[in-house]
């Protein structure tokens, strides 16, 4: 293999790819929102056959046919698919799949996620008789794309849960390579290990754990009497400077590009904050995700029609530091350009 590192797991790129896996087959792209257009687009350029699954009244329709694809409805594309990958919210593919897809799976075929949520956690039971893989990029949707376009990469996952065919791998590899993510590295995983570390990351770090330190930052100095605009620049505007310092070189990079006076405060005073009751949370958090208990809350919460997620959603927008922060973003210079960039996201983000 390409892999001549000391990772555990294996790495894959492009001359580990064998296109003719899938140049012979057609895939179906059910969702045309974030990650969806991204692999639609991507896979039609790469000269893969593919049709674009939605609902008649989807508003992605007329967006997928001008970007010159074909489309049909999820039910009608699977059944012409070898490949259905399944790019619709974790929330609606249990149906998708029940009324969509099941019905329309030959013996053969291969049945592709992007996150192993509902094949982990048993809300979709595939058959025996077809291959189920997962090919997930590891970043948004709009960079998957731009990235292609640039003839660059974004690294991504590989993950084997069925191999019916004895091909599921070399195929998976050719769909990786056909949407750009072999150009940089593909890392073999397993189903439950993407589910579970992406579940923790979000939770513990990248959306629970970053937003409430931000907050209660802020908080604690506006409590002290610091104005809320010098809050919000210390606590919330600063950090995209060091999470791309850490991005582009690691934690070493970041340390090396602050002030001595910083690193040392951070160095001393980090490990203050995030203390070991911090890592005690943190493991009960991990062990909720590991037996089921968030996702069974999650699915249960969506059964209910989603009371407590609207609850905390109004509450989140409701925070002085939302109504601070957009106020102060408002009388920058480069705020008209990153709403026009925010509005094309979220334009392709519906599914």
């Amino acid at each position: 293999m390409s892999n001549d590192t000391p990772f555990e797991s294996e790495i894959y790129y492009e001359d580990d790819a064998d296109t003719s896996h899938i140049l012979n087959k057609t895939v179906a792209v059910l969702g045309y929102g974030s990650q969806g257009h991204a692999h639609a687009q991507n896979l039609n350029e790469s000269g893969v056959d593919v049709v674009v699954g939605l609902r008649e009244d989807s508003s992605s329709w007329g967006a997928a046919e001008d970007d010159g694809l074909e489309v049909a409805t999820p039910a009608e594309a699977s059944a012409r698919a070898d490949i259905v990958s399944v790019l619709v919210p974790d929330t609606v593919q249990p149906d998708v799949y029940e009324n969509a897809i099941e019905p329309n799976l030959d013996p053969g075929d291969t049945l592709q996620f992007a996150h192993g949520f509902n094949i982990h956690y048993n809300q979709i039971r595939p058959p025996e008789d077809v291959d189920v893989t997962m090919v997930a990029p590891k970043s948004p949707g709009h960079l998957v794309r731009r990235n292609y376009e640039n003839d660059e990469g974004t690294p991504g996952l590989l993950a084997i849960y069925q191999d019916e065919t004895g091909t599921a791998k070399q195929e998976g590899l050719a769909y990786a390579a056909a949407i750009g993510c072999a150009r940089a590295g593909v890392v073999e995983t397993t189903f439950r290990e993407e589910t579970e570390t992406d579940l923790f990351g979000e939770q513990a770090v990248l959306c629970g754990g970053v937003t409430s330190l931000v907050k209660q930052a802020y908080e604690t100095l506006v409590e002290a009497g610091y104005s809320p605009e010098m809050a919000y620049f210390e606590c919330l505007n600063e950090m995209k400077l060091i999470v791309d310092l850490m991005y582009e070189g690691g934690l070493g990079e970041m340390w090396d590009s602050v002030s001595d006076t910083a690193e040392y405060g951070g160095l001393t005073q980090g490990d203050v904050v995030v203390d070991e009751h911090a890592r005690e949370n943190m493991e009960q958090v991990l062990e909720q995700v590991q037996d089921g208990t968030f996702a069974r809350e999650w699915i249960a919460e969506n059964q209910a029609g989603r009371p407590s997620f609207t609850q905390l959603h109004q509450a989140e927008r409701n925070h002085e530091i939302e109504q601070v922060g957009a106020e102060l973003r408002s009388l920058f210079a480069w705020s008209e350009e990153t709403e026009d960039e925010d509005e094309t996201e979220r334009v392709t983000a519906d599914a």
